[in-house]
């Protein structure tokens, strides 16, 4: 499993990201607080406070292209 942190501010943002992690066949979940969801799911990103950056696990051990194309979202 790789991880990161994210950062999902605007409904565009949201739409382009779940977009991306769409064309990945190995899992991805976001983790905000005690909550966990599947990036690939637009409604439940929604569910998760947007407000602060947000921990994504991609289950996989080769994410460098995955993570090239999210590179504008993840919290440097």
């Amino acid at each position: 499993m790789t991880k990161t942190t994210v950062s999902l501010q605007a409904i565009n943002d949201v739409k382009e990201f779940v977009n991306i992690v769409m064309k990945y066949d190995f899992d991805i979940d976001l983790v905000s607080g005690r909550y966990a969801v599947d990036a690939k799911s637009i409604m439940g990103i929604f569910s998760l406070d947007l407000s602060k950056p947000i921990e994504l696990n991609a289950h996989t051990d080769d994410a460098d292209k995955f993570f090239k194309e999210i590179d504008k979202f993840i919290v440097k």
